[in-house]
């Protein structure tokens, strides 16, 4: 197997709609393998409409976003699923009507390399405490944001898109999804956070960029976060 020595994904002028309103207005960036690269913003910048618009639930796109080298531009969004990228949205999209173990199941594997129940339960054993006995929807915040990202981890995707797992969670429940994500670029996922919680992403990520009114407005490393930390504030207001 030849070594990659390019990015994984490469998002060039990303253009995006909602309808008639023009929501993206050239986005680029990109990610390499093994790296956690975090986009940061205020509400409505952007940010989730970038998650969905790579994975193509968003489907008014134009522009060019490469996985692996192919563009996925134009490809349904199970297609690209197939190809190893698995969003974990903001709302979580937990079942109701379904224990954990249903909702955890659900899921197909669609490609090799899912995690397996065992190791799955190592990074939230909360959830096999629960596997049989609970509804989703009857979990705690915390306990649904595990049971989300768990479920994306089974079935084989390389890339993982996370959106906002941190919000409105109390801090020792942050702390545990902080270590989970440090866990999960260990042993080789790639993942693309979007995050307001700027103190959180400092804890994982690898590099950020900024996103303001749908364009990307700076970008910089963990190692250069001390020479950026005014301009932060001013872009995010903390």
């Amino acid at each position: 197997m030849l070594e990659r020595t390019g990015p994984l994904l490469t998002v060039q002028d990303l253009q995006a709609w909602y309808g008639e309103s023009h929501v993206l207005h050239g986005v680029s960036f990109e990610v390499r393998e093994g790296e956690v690269v975090t986009l940061l913003g205020r509400n409505g910048a952007g940010k989730t409409t970038t998650l969905k618009s790579v994975m193509g639930i968003v489907t008014q796109r134009k522009g060019s976003v490469r996985f692996e080298g192919r563009e996925l531009i134009g490809l349904s969004s199970d297609k690209i699923a197939r190809a190893g990228i698995a969003l974990c949205p903001e709302e979580r999209g937990i079942f109701a009507s379904l224990d954990v173990r249903e909702n955890l199941m659900l899921p197909p594997q669609i490609r090799p390399g899912g995690l397996p129940l065992e190791r799955i339960f190592e990074l939230f054993p909360n959830l096999k405490e629960r596997l049989g006995s609970s509804q989703g929807t009857k979990l705690s915040g915390g306990e649904q944001q595990m049971l989300a990202i768990a479920r994306i981890l089974r079935t084989g995707a390389r890339m993982l898109l996370l959106d906002e797992p941190t919000e409105g969670l109390a801090p020792v429940i942050i702390q545990q999804i902080g270590r989970t994500i440090r866990s999960l670029k260990e042993q080789g996922f790639t993942i693309l956070l979007v995050e307001q919680n700027f103190r959180f992403a400092a804890t994982v990520a690898d590099r950020y960029y900024v996103m303001e009114h749908g364009r990307i407005i700076d970008q910089f490393a963990t190692s250069e976060l001390d020479a950026n930390l005014e301009k932060l504030h001013d872009y995010l207001g903390v």
